[in-house]
């Protein structure tokens, strides 16, 4: 699908920064303009969007990893948006409701949401029927916060802007900041954006019992001037 655009105001919160008028915006009525991606041995795509509404689904007792990212790769300074649906996920799954920007394995900011391990759900504070949000930035330098999440829809944001020439780095759950960080890197990086579907071992105990799946309804990307 071609990318929309759509007339926004200046963004409230931003660091030191202004934004561009016009925010990119994939409203997943079709994949058009989009790649699937997986890293598994599971050729099926399990990816599909009905009404405005894309959903990403795993198997249970798999290692699937799906996932969609955009054509481009050159998105910086700016707001990422996702407006995701966090489903209830089986008790103890590896398995992660995934909004995140990607450059390389060294330059990866992350939204991974799942059921989360036990020692992190005691740690956290997580209530029966809460989900794990893990902000995760891979390296320069790796930082990984971790929060309860309420199931149901959710707006999560990254915000990238610029101190003294590198990115500053904020995560927003339903426009509260939960993490923030100042990288080693700036605009020499330029990511790709990406939502998926993961059974992924850190995020869990044990190997999914049951399909578990993510919904998408928006992704978004803002540039910052």
């Amino acid at each position: 699908m071609t990318a929309k655009w759509l007339f926004a105001t200046l963004c409230a919160g931003c660091l030191a920064c202004s934004c561009s008028e016009k925010p990119e915006r994939w409203d997943f009525d079709n994949l058009d303009g989009l790649v699937c991606t997986h890293q598994d041995d599971n050729p099926a795509q399990q990816i599909e969007c009905r009404d405005g509404i894309m959903k990403i689904f795993t198997r249970a007792n798999s290692r699937d990893r799906k996932k969609v990212r955009t054509v481009g790769s050159d998105y910086g300074a700016g707001r990422y948006t996702w407006r995701v649906y966090i489903p209830e996920m089986g008790v103890g799954d590896q398995a992660s409701v995934g909004a995140f920007i990607y450059h390389d394995d060294q330059h990866e900011l992350d939204f991974e949401i799942g059921y989360g391990p036990q020692e992190v759900r005691e740690r956290i504070g997580a209530k029966p029927g809460e989900m794990v949000a893990y902000m995760t930035t891979q390296d320069n330098p790796h930082q990984s916060v971790q929060v309860p999440i309420a199931c149901g829809w959710h707006t999560c944001d990254i915000e990238l802007s610029l101190r003294d020439g590198r990115y500053y780095a904020r995560w927003l759950i339903d426009g509260n900041e939960v993490a923030a960080v100042q990288l080693t890197f700036g605009p020499e990086i330029t990511f790709t954006i990406m939502c998926s579907v993961e059974n992924l071992l850190f995020i869990g105990d044990h190997i999914p019992a049951q399909d578990n799946y993510g919904l998408f309804d928006y992704m978004e990307y803002l540039r910052f001037e």
